[in-house]
């Protein structure tokens, strides 16, 4: 199939593009969020093709995911006049918990019979009201890194992407707490001057955004990995981290707690507890690489890249039918 669909996700994109199809991905002079082009710090095979605005109203297209609510229309005027739902068909795919009114939100496409709903995680689905739209849940999957796990640097890994405007839903608020604790290496977008912002100094929360083959190598040097989330979706990088082979200490919030299994780390809702379950992995490292052990296993049988691939072919057969 020809697959359209925008940059809008590089980490999710980038396992979603390993299936057996052509994807194309709309470019524009800008490189702007809505022509993004192919992304520039992931690894994506030349299936994945840049076609402009201009060239998009030429193309076959097979299939279109939609991930943002200003798209359908974006598709329909990019497309030449053909209508995602009704001319060709389309999957909007939902990455983001809801914002506002919750539990009550309402979904954008509630009510639609022309497209299916693809929630990521199953809290998504749970707390989006889709009203009589057609769901389904397909959860993550992750090109494997490797157990690259070392643990030798005496840190904790924090990846999170613009943690000053993204504020008390990313848990930037409980960093100075836990850098009290551990020290923290602040990884992701727009990252820069964390620590002067929260009152810390450089050396206990420090960022840096890096290509994901550099992140994945930095992540696995440090012992643990932290993940203070509130209120977002599932991160694609606790499972990455997993999947490195790192112990985990997370809030027990959203998704988390049907990924990281006992025996992984730890998951509480009380900050002091996160706080010392990072302390004592930074004193027993023979502790932290045991369950980062049990971590990777566990994020290898639920996330691993073949099921996602087979759950995604399934829906986009479906929605073509």
């Amino acid at each position: 199939m020809n697959i359209l669909l925008w940059h809008v996700h590089g980490s999710w994109t980038t396992a979603f593009v390993q299936g057996p199809h052509t994807y194309l991905v709309p470019v524009t002079p800008d490189r702007g969020p809505d022509g993004l082009g192919r992304a520039r710090t992931f690894s994506w095979p030349a299936s994945v093709r840049e076609v402009t605005p201009e060239e998009l109203r030429e193309t076959p297209v097979d299939l279109v995911i939609l991930q943002r609510p200003h798209e359908p229309e974006l598709a329909e005027r990019w497309l030449g006049g053909r209508r995602p739902g009704r001319d060709v068909p389309a999957v909007y795919l939902e990455h983001n918990a809801p914002d506002g009114d919750v539990p009550s939100t309402r979904h954008p496409f509630v009510d639609r019979d022309d497209l299916t709903l693809v929630h990521v995680t199953h809290f998504n689905r749970l707390f989006w009201d889709c009203g009589s739209t057609r769901t389904e849940v397909i959860e993550h999957g992750i090109v494997d890194p490797g157990h690259r796990y070392t643990g030798r640097l005496a840190r904790a890994a924090v990846v999170v992407n613009e943690p000053l405007r993204r504020g008390r839903h990313t848990g930037t608020d409980l960093l100075p707490a836990l850098a009290d604790a551990v020290p923290l290496d602040v990884f992701g977008m727009r990252t820069d001057g964390l620590a002067a912002r929260l009152g810390l100094p450089e050396d206990r929360c420090r960022g840096a955004d890096l290509p994901q083959s550099e992140l994945h190598t930095a992540m696995a040097e440090r012992r643990l990995y932290v993940h203070p989330v509130r209120w977002t979706s599932l991160g694609l990088s606790l499972l990455e981290a997993m999947h490195l082979g790192m112990p985990v200490v997370a809030l027990a919030a959203t998704e988390a707690v049907e990924a990281v299994p006992p025996g992984a780390g730890t998951l509480s809702t009380r900050p002091e507890v996160l706080a010392r379950a990072a302390r004592n992995y930074l004193e027993d490292p023979g502790a932290a690489a045991a369950d980062g052990a049990r971590a990777r296993q566990a994020a290898l049988e639920r996330y691993g890249l073949k099921r996602f691939l087979d759950d995604w072919e399934c829906v986009m057969t479906e929605a073509r039918s």
